[in-house]
């Protein structure tokens, strides 16, 4: 633990002092930088990156239009509340698409080209693993994205858009690519503790990155359902017919632990931190639990009045008082000391709760392999365990709210409804179920710029300006991506 806790603070002390950029190449050169990492570095710099982008903008932006967040101040008005009424534009996207294409995706694809040059297919492996993790955000966040020209540096400073729909493609061939080379029989190198994520032996962590990736597939898959439902169906029964390792437990979750230490703690605490009263918890998500006095609330809000068992959700355009409202609590901060939160919570990016409403919605839909009872029920128990509920409280909660019931559409919309509560503080998913199944049902804001809810999100600002032979604006938020064929 110590050395992981190193390593992530040098990475991060020496990341705030590297100015990117996104696909455009150095302007000058730095006869004393450093002109390549050793791949063990560049590894935990990927993987400690994907959990602060999993933890950052992207999070705030995607929970505010789903209302599991809200918007606050106590004064004048703050970002926060602009985003929850959907004033989300381009240069709000500037450093979330410059953390992908300039950090994120190009330490993958350095960790790539070493390891193939190196014999060392555990590195490359799990580097394709993340690649197609950060371009299935990406493409489900702006649609038509850059992807075959990307990562050429100063050979190619303006790279094409690609289809959304083909780069999905893509992604699964990536990913199957990433699960060959994590199972090599032989590697030169092997990651370690020096991988934020799944750190530990390899021999033991290999199993876990095969279960997110082939996890993952059952994600981007299960996105076809409303585009093409026969194809949903066909590639999720192969994928759980044929034996694929999938999520077993809690601890195959895809996530980044953080620490209590400077620098290291988890990036939605270091916003809270930093930004006291911006962000809040949304009335939408917590009237949901309040109907059902669900055991969660009480790891993922504070209570008001303090002491209270009471829980109160803000909505976009209440009065500006934050003290008057539920706020984050452990399960999105880590324990807390006195009146002080350690940060040491994960980013939690794709759950075993997830996995089993995944596989909740595929029965229920599609006749599925398995009971879509079952794997409802085992979804809710392991969002609860994961947040600390005890058995007693989550056995009292499924006797009471357990069942699936009504017709289909009443099922899918429990099944939804509870995957929205389990994936609170999960970057861009909640999202993307609503825009496939219109669930949970929202709300509109009162104070909403716009008379709809965002299907996609505006391309940066940076890249229309320095990327307009291939970039074009959006003309609104209401552009789908292509697996998004609801009205």
């Amino acid at each position: 633990m110590k050395n992981i806790k190193n390593k992530i603070v040098s990475v991060l002390f020496l990341a705030a002092f590297v100015v990117t950029g996104c696909e455009f190449g150095d302007i000058n050169t730095d006869p004393s930088r450093v002109k390549a990492a050793p791949i063990a570095q560049q590894l935990t710099s990927l993987t400690v990156n994907v959990g602060f982008l999993a933890g950052s903008d992207l999070n705030r932006y995607s929970s505010l239009i789903m209302q599991q967040y809200s918007g606050q101040s106590v004064g004048a008005t703050t970002q926060t509340q602009f985003f929850e009424q959907f004033q989300i534009i381009g240069p709000d996207l500037n450093n979330l698409w410059s953390n992908m294409y300039a950090v994120i995706l190009n330490d993958a694809e350095n960790i790539i080209v070493d390891a193939t040059a190196t014999n060392s297919p555990h590195y490359s492996g799990v580097a394709k693993i993340l690649k197609a993790y950060t371009y299935q955000l990406a493409v489900d966040t702006w649609g038509k994205i850059p992807y075959s020209e990307t990562q050429k540096l100063s050979a190619n400073v303006k790279p094409k858009y690609d289809s959304d729909e083909l780069i999905y493609t893509e992604l699964i061939t990536l990913l199957d690519q990433g699960i060959a080379e994590v199972n090599a029989p032989t590697s030169a190198i092997s990651p370690g503790t020096n991988s934020s994520i799944y750190p530990g032996a390899f021999s033991a962590s290999r199993n876990n990155w095969v279960r997110f990736a082939n996890t993952l597939k059952l994600r981007i898959f299960l996105h076809y359902s409303e585009k093409d439902a026969a194809f949903a169906k066909s590639r999720m029964d192969a994928l759980i017919s044929s034996g694929a390792p999938l999520m077993i437990g809690n601890a195959d979750s895809f996530q980044m632990n953080f620490l209590d230490a400077a620098n290291a703690r988890n990036p939605i605490d270091q916003f809270e931190t930093l930004r006291l009263g911006n962000l809040v918890a949304n009335a939408r998500i917590v009237n949901m639990m309040n109907s059902k006095t669900d055991p969660r609330r009480q790891f993922y809000f504070t209570q008001f009045p303090a002491n209270s068992g009471l829980y109160v959700g803000s909505v976009a355009g209440a009065p500006a008082n934050p003290g008057i409202y539920s706020r984050f609590h452990t399960y999105l901060r880590g324990a807390i000391t006195g009146v002080t939160y350690t940060g040491a919570a994960p980013i939690r990016m794709l759950t075993f709760a997830e996995y089993n409403f995944i596989r909740a919605e595929a029965s229920l839909r599609f006749a599925s392999p398995g009971s879509a009872q079952t794997f409802y029920q085992a979804g809710i128990r392991a969002s609860m365990e994961s947040a600390g509920v005890v058995a007693a409280d989550i056995t009292a909660y499924l006797a009471a709210n357990g069942a699936l019931t009504g017709t289909n559409a009443q099922q899918l919309e429990q099944i939804i409804n509870e995957k929205y509560i389990a994936g609170y503080g999960v970057v861009l998913e909640p999202w993307t179920d609503f825009r496939r199944t219109g669930f949970p049902s929202l709300t509109l804001p009162s104070n909403a710029v716009i008379p709809f809810f965002p299907r996609s999100l505006f391309y940066p600002q940076s890249e229309i300006d320095l990327n307009p032979e291939n970039a074009t604006q959006k003309t609104g938020m209401n552009v789908k991506v292509f697996w998004d064929t609801r009205p």
